[in-house]
């Protein structure tokens, strides 16, 4: 019988591409050049500059490997990647590990903020037939 991979992580069939660009050269180039492969609106917020939040969680994410943070509205760098970051959903703390796929994305769309909504059965009162109760 064949072994069961036990990774979580989905396998490539080849290595990932961004605009055309490896993820390793996207990580030797500068934040302005990365800026101008990445949409509009990540474009944007790059130019008009990070806040002192933003460039300290820059420079954090450098130093070490594991980080928490509550910067929902971070873009996502490749030199990020293979990082884990616990990023707050307004409750908690979810882990997240950092993918190639994810690069240009907030940290934010990987941390939900809602649960999903699974609803039980009715209970009594809750329909107008259940008002009925037969008598003996």
């Amino acid at each position: 019988m064949a072994k069961k991979s036990t990774s979580k992580m989905p396998k490539r069939k080849e290595e990932f591409l961004y605009r055309g660009k490896k993820v390793a050269d996207l990580s030797k180039m500068s934040v302005e050049e990365v800026a101008e492969l990445l949409p509009a609106r990540q474009r944007r917020s790059i130019k008009r500059g990070f806040s002192k939040e933003h460039k300290k969680l820059l420079v954090n994410l450098r130093a070490r490997d594991a980080i928490r943070t509550h910067l929902r509205d971070m873009i996502i760098f490749p030199d990020m990647v293979g990082k884990s970051i616990e990023i707050h959903n307004g409750k908690t703390f979810e882990k997240v590990e950092i993918l190639p796929e994810m690069v240009g994305h907030y940290f934010g769309e990987f941390a939900l903020t809602r649960a999903r909504v699974t609803h039980g059965s009715a209970g009594v009162g809750a329909t107008r037939s259940s008002k009925y109760v037969p008598l003996k």
